[in-house]
């Protein structure tokens, strides 16, 4: 657990938690903890048994804002993207007059972040502190979806190219994942309106403005993801219509091929007949000008296919 005092951006640590329990004359407290440290904190600040139990219990948590007497709790899901899986990593925040406490499981990269902008903005306040966050959260789920963005082009060119079976369990993985996203998306773009538009108490009326650009920024992404939904199900189409079109192929190729020995099969079952006489069985050098002529036949007919582009 790390304890900071925040003023006008600037960070001095803390070493006593119970430092924390009073308002500080200036600036706010930035308690960064993990799942054990709640045993420590519950009693402290007052926290709420089903906030803590959310904590603890739940790996993913659905995006929500839980509205308390003394503070708020809030959980967002940040995202990560590593082009095998979209793994989402909630972030637990209890927003208080003069604190701020994010609670995490696995580390979250908006946090690490977050530094410098708090220190350029000169943030004073907790719920400034929420905003910048949120607003890195979300932005974290543009620069995914570019990569996934990326991703789908570079499938949709292989597939074209030179479809493989791989490409179809890649299809379906990746349109699972978007689609589990997309479930996600419409709960944390509710919590976004409600920083947004509900009265609350904690958060400064004229900051609430500001949530405003962030729950746009949502629905972006949310429509994005809509998309690549749209797009996931036209590229399993490429990819049938793909191997429809290689299938055919083969059979050209199958096809023209037995077409061509056509003629030299004729040929020699009539020199596997048993008859007594026919023609050039007896002269000398016969056979090899019958394989000449059946060479002759089988390139001849290879040449007009591929005029006229049958091959």
């Amino acid at each position: 657990m790390k304890i900071r005092l925040v003023k006008n951006g600037l960070f001095t640590p803390v070493d006593h938690i119970e430092d924390t329990l009073a308002p500080p004359p200036e600036g706010f407290y930035w308690i960064d903890a993990d799942l054990e440290d709640l045993i420590v904190l519950q009693p402290l600040f007052g926290m709420h048994d089903l906030a803590v139990e959310d904590c603890l219990n739940e790996e993913e948590q659905r995006p929500k804002i839980e509205v308390y007497e003394s503070h708020y709790f809030i959980v967002i899901n940040s995202i990560r993207f590593d082009d095998e899986e979209i793994f989402l990593r909630a972030l637990n925040i209890f927003l208080g007059r003069h604190y701020i406490i994010t609670v995490t499981q696995q580390k979250i990269n908006e946090l690490r972040s977050l530094k410098p902008v708090l220190w350029e903005q000169e943030v004073n306040h907790p719920d400034r502190f929420l905003y910048h966050l949120v607003d890195l959260v979300v932005d974290n789920y543009f620069l995914v979806g570019d990569r996934i963005e990326a991703r789908i082009e570079k499938l949709e060119e292989d597939i074209l190219m030179h479809t493989k079976k791989s490409h179809l369990t890649e299809i379906i993985g990746l349109r699972s994942e978007i689609l589990w996203l997309k479930k996600v998306l419409g709960p944390q773009k509710e919590v976004i309106a409600t920083l947004n538009k509900k009265e609350l108490k904690l958060i400064d009326h004229q900051l609430q403005k500001y949530f405003s650009d962030i729950y746009e920024n949502a629905v972006k992404i949310a429509e994005t993801f809509e998309t690549y939904r749209d797009l996931m199900g036209n590229l399993r189409e490429a990819y049938q219509s793909s191997l429809a079109g290689r299938a055919n192929e083969i059979m050209r190729v199958f096809t023209a091929l037995t077409t061509i020995f056509m003629p030299l099969t004729f040929i020699t079952g009539i020199y596997g007949m048993n008859f007594d006489y026919i023609p050039g069985l007896h002269v000398h050098g016969a056979s090899y000008v019958l394989l000449g002529f059946m060479l002759l036949v089988g390139f001849g007919m290879f040449y007009i296919f591929r005029k006229k582009d049958w091959l």
